[in-house]
């Protein structure tokens, strides 16, 4: 199956207003903002997005106004996970896929599956759907780690398991994934503070959150790594970034993307239970740091 998926993707906030209604402006602004960033694709409904916050009627409302907005010019990628795999086939059954080029499926989360109950469930996950599919694998969230040896099998098995979102954190997976993994399957980077490291050694592009907020320095940097092009200028933008990074992800996510995006006046920083603002001093650093960066 052909990827159409490539470079940077950018994990989609959603705008909230102050009385934690969707702002459909706001996430209007945001989608026009990072597509004229010069990003390569959409993720809509994923982590960033607080998806898991929000009703299966809000949920088919973002998804079609992030379509209008795109008006058709990037790949968008649905996100699409769950811990009860009958439920979640079934719900993937239900959707409308116009306007929707893939799906970003999550390993199972609390119930802490083996790789053979992982593996099993993106089979049945497969099946559902024609759509090509992203494996999505963050250990920190889910408990359960897709190791290379299970993500490899399911690309070998299953045509349109065509790639994997990699947010272990450990090097040495991501290289086994690079060396091993079958032709055309593409590993992107699940963590922006990594993204040139995993990059240096075989990666694809990264899924990306600070997007949200500098689209134009993550997408230059991530194109000089992919066309092998100015690494010193790679390595430059990639440091210009990481305390913003750190920064936004230092008392979770996206309650700091969601005060840097406020200070820099595009959407109001409000956010959904259980989830809450990011504490001052983080919010105080990332304005700090916002002030003296010449990042887009």
């Amino acid at each position: 199956m052909n990827n159409i998926f490539k470079g940077t993707g950018v994990a989609l906030v959603t705008p909230f207003n102050a009385n934690c209604g969707i702002d459909f402006i706001a996430l209007d602004r945001l989608v026009r903002k990072v597509v004229k960033g010069n990003v390569d694709f959409l993720l809509a409904l994923g982590t960033t997005a607080e998806a898991v916050a929000m009703n299966s009627e809000e949920k088919s409302a973002v998804v079609a106004q992030i379509i209008e907005s795109n008006d058709g010019q990037l790949p968008i990628l649905l996100g699409m996970g769950g811990n009860n795999t009958a439920q979640l086939v079934k719900d993937i059954k239900a959707i409308n896929t116009e306007g929707i080029d893939g799906l970003l499926s999550v390993a199972p989360y609390y119930n802490k599956p083996n790789q053979k109950g992982i593996y099993q469930h993106f089979k049945e996950v497969s099946y559902a759907t024609n759509l090509p599919i992203i494996l999505y694998n963050v250990p920190g969230r889910t408990a359960s780690n897709i190791l290379p040896e299970t993500a490899i099998k399911l690309a070998e098995d299953f045509e349109n398991i065509v790639a994997i979102k990699e947010a272990s954190g450990s090097m040495e997976q991501v290289m086994e994934l690079v060396k091993s993994s079958p032709k055309g399957f593409k590993i992107f980077s699940g963590e922006d503070a990594l993204t040139m490291p995993m990059m240096a050694v075989g990666v694809h592009g990264v899924i990306s959150v600070i997007a949200n907020a500098y689209p134009n320095t993550m997408s230059e940097m991530v194109n000089i790594m992919l066309n092998k092009g100015d690494i010193a200028r790679a390595k430059k933008l990639h440091y210009d970034m990481l305390d913003l990074i750190n920064a936004i992800f230092a008392d979770g996510n996206p309650a700091g993307v969601k005060s840097l995006l406020e200070y820099k006046g595009e959407m109001v920083n409000s956010l959904r239970l259980p989830m809450v603002k990011a504490n001052r001093a983080v919010s105080n650093e990332l304005k700090r740091l916002e002030d003296f960066t010449n990042l887009s």
